[in-house]
């Protein structure tokens, strides 16, 4: 009883002086702009592309982007509250009414599945030599990420809530990739930021894949999110879009579009031979 009593202060202590790194309940205000995105589907980039743009008296790198455009995932509650406003901060969260401004990046699911493996491989979750069509399945349902649910739930909540709405940028991977200035620029309204043409140049070319790799050449060992995992494997891949058409078995296509192909077409994103699809229902 008397360890119990404990304990639920010990708790309540940290909630009220919000010292927990408590995710979904951080404290959130009104002016708080969030790059919000299922994992694996470009937000670090986004988050230096976005960085770059706004702050314009220093580049940013692996060494100061939580103090720039800060992961809720790393930093206690506390820690945030201290962050000069508004803020700009990466979330993952499925939907959540108290984001009033979001930038919500969305990417092929069949390239998020080959990126997932390759980052659940540098953090060790399994061993080299797993093949890819046992991994897809595990991760479409969501056993990596159980409390953010599958790459369709995540969507869905965001889509069917906010999609059209004021201050809600809906962003495609692919689309930034092709035309980075024109997709940031659309970003810069959310942010309040005037897209100037050598504003935008200038946060595109801090922001190139190839200055990513430098950057984490030197810095990855002692970022928060890839101090701790195998320095063997690059957090920064090939930043392209596509690559699952190389990656991924036909069964693995085949059973993310019979999953999630009326959503896939809904954004965009060209499916693979009907009659494979057809195939696997049956």
């Amino acid at each position: 009883m008397i360890k119990r009593a404990l304990k639920h202060l010990s708790r309540t202590s940290d909630v009220f002086f919000r010292k927990l790194k408590i995710e979904r309940d951080i404290t959130v205000y009104a002016d708080d702009i969030f790059l919000t995105s299922y994992p694996r589907s470009g937000n670090t980039w986004t988050r230096f592309l976005v960085g770059n743009l706004v702050h314009q008296d220093e580049a940013v790198t692996f060494a100061n982007l939580e103090q720039l455009v800060p992961d809720m995932y790393v930093h206690s509650d506390h820690e945030m509250r201290q962050l000069p406003r508004p803020r700009i901060l990466k979330s993952h969260e499925c939907f959540d009414p108290r984001y009033k401004r979001v930038v919500y990046i969305v990417r092929d699911p069949r390239d998020v599945a080959v990126s997932n493996y390759h980052w659940e491989l540098k953090k060790g979750s399994f061993p080299d030599g797993l093949p890819m069509q046992e991994f897809v399945p595990r991760w479409m349902e969501s056993l990596y990420w159980p409390r953010l649910g599958c790459w369709s739930d995540h969507i869905i909540s965001w889509l069917s809530t906010r999609r059209g709405g004021e201050n809600f940028v809906l962003v495609r991977y692919e689309d930034l990739m092709g035309n980075t200035e024109r997709e940031l620029a659309r970003i810069a309204g959310v942010l309040g930021v005037q897209p100037t043409a050598e504003r935008l140049r200038r946060a595109v070319d801090l922001s190139s894949a190839d200055r990513m790799r430098q950057l984490e050449n030197r810095e990855g060992d002692k970022w928060v999110q890839t101090r701790y995992t195998r320095q063997d494997k690059p957090f920064v891949r090939r930043a392209s879009s596509g690559t699952w058409k190389t990656a991924l078995p036909p069964q693995s296509v085949a059973l993310i579009e019979s999953a999630w192909g009326h959503l896939m077409n809904d954004l965009g994103y060209e499916l693979t031979s009907q009659p494979l699809v057809e195939a696997t229902r049956n």
